[in-house]
């Protein structure tokens, strides 16, 4: 077990340290180009690769999208209430918590300790964290509530295409799956290079604080997975999938809408920071605890 725990956890580690150590020595690293060409290119192109590949049941993909979806409304509802009694800007500090880093740390973990399946899995609850991050999360952030966003995400219009075609049993022609395949493969190597990098940039403000935000944010995603994959009855790699990507730290783009909407972005940043630094000490018992 414990092999196996670090074989799953030396690849994430490694790939972020690349990404540390690149921008640490001070080579140039353009996250806004690498950022645009995952999300617009290499992302969807993994989405329709992976859910083309893989046989997945209609119920076991609306039940995963379900609990994604159930699981963020708890962490805003909670999230929400806890801010207020601390008086902390709900505008700056509520994404974080309602939105876990599924994708630049989730992804990698749900491919390596699930495999196919649980990448597919993964990429479901991805896809419900991105629609909510760039509609409710993005109008939390900005106070304005607006769909723009999320019409322009090429991410979105992939899901609606590529759940369609599932749905309907239809198979991608192999010339389209060979090349959205080849190109997805770029996505996840960069996500943990690029948060990496971001780790290497981020600065810490207000420690306590921000240790504080962390730990709400890892446990509540804790305790929020295990008891929603018992209340719905999720076992193996659905129930470990949730519980996992529920646990992840604070999302990178949590910190974009601050720095965008000019919410604290260095006070969001430190919660980037410490939240990523502590679940990477966490893994190994987290990884112990969800898989079979």
């Amino acid at each position: 077990m414990l092999l196996d725990i670090f074989a799953i956890i030396s690849p994430v580690f490694i790939c972020a340290m690349i990404g540390y150590t690149w921008v640490k020595r001070g080579h140039v690293f353009e996250t806004p180009f690498v950022s645009k060409l995952v999300m617009n290119v290499g992302a969807p192109c993994l989405i329709f690769s992976t859910f083309m590949d893989i046989e997945m049941e209609q119920e076991a993909f609306i039940s995963m999208a379900g609990a994604a979806f159930i699981t963020m409304m708890i962490f805003g509802v909670i999230g929400w209430v806890v801010l207020r009694i601390a008086k902390l800007d709900q505008r700056a500090y509520l994404p974080g918590q309602i939105f876990p880093n599924v994708g630049n740390m989730g992804l990698p973990l749900c491919l390596l300790a699930f495999g196919d399946e649980g990448l597919a899995l993964g990429l479901t609850y991805f896809t419900v964290n991105i629609v909510f991050g760039f509609t409710v999360g993005m109008s939390i952030s900005s106070g304005v509530l607006s769909g723009k966003e999320l019409l322009r995400n090429p991410m979105f219009w992939t899901v609606v295409v590529t759940v369609s075609l599932v749905f309907a049993g239809v198979k991608s022609p192999a010339w389209l799956y060979n090349t959205t395949n080849l190109i997805g493969g770029l996505t996840i190597p960069m996500m943990l290079i690029a948060l990496g990098v971001s780790l290497a940039q981020f600065r810490i403000t207000s420690l306590t604080r921000s240790i504080s935000l962390s730990v709400m944010r890892l446990g509540l995603g804790f305790i929020t997975g295990n008891v929603i994959a018992s209340l719905m009855g999720l076992e193996g790699a659905a129930r470990g999938i949730l519980i996992m990507q529920c646990s992840m730290p604070v999302a990178v783009f949590a910190y974009l809408f601050a720095m965008r909407y000019d919410r604290q972005p260095e006070e969001v940043a430190a919660t980037v920071v410490i939240s990523t630094v502590m679940s990477f000490l966490l893994l190994p018992a987290l990884l112990w605890y969800v898989l079979p």
